[in-house]
């Protein structure tokens, strides 16, 4: 006779637990020193020598492009880039953006990459379904030639 619990008694024993406990205790650990160690690092770049965008107010001069053939720092990010003016410093510098086209792709990948995780998942579940369908009808006909 089969028990109706749905979670197996050897997650329970203590080692399993420890193990569990440890485990999650280091994915906790990495996660908020990551965070913490991030919070450090930007305090650091703020104070030394931060783009002047991120410190005062600006002006788009140049709206958001595709990098050309220029090596720039701002076009490691994203591809695109746009010329800003600051309003106190008066320096023109240059700042990684977002374009519509780019954002417009990356929508529609991701759409594209969910309809195909749905179909997957959905063939699957439908799999196991006649597979256990197929169990259920084989132990009612062994049941029914054992009597």
């Amino acid at each position: 006779m089969e028990s109706d619990c749905r979670i197996p008694m050897a997650c329970f024993r203590p080692r399993a637990l420890a193990l569990h406990a440890l485990f999650w205790g280091l994915v906790s650990l990495r996660v908020f020193g990551a965070s913490l160690l991030s919070d450090e690092k930007t305090a650091a770049t703020r104070a030394s020598d931060a783009p002047c965008w991120q410190l005062e107010d600006f002006v788009v001069t140049v709206e958001c492009s595709q990098c050309s053939t220029k090596p720039w720092a701002a076009c490691e990010q994203t591809g695109y880039v746009e010329t800003v003016n600051c309003s106190k410093s008066n320096r023109e510098e240059y700042k990684s953006c977002r374009s519509a086209l780019m954002e417009e792709v990356l929508f529609w990948r991701m759409e594209g990459v969910v309809l195909g995780l749905m179909v997957l998942l959905a063939l699957v579940v439908v799999g196991r379904q006649r597979s256990l369908d197929r169990l259920a009808s084989e132990k009612v006909r062994r049941q029914i030639e054992s009597i």
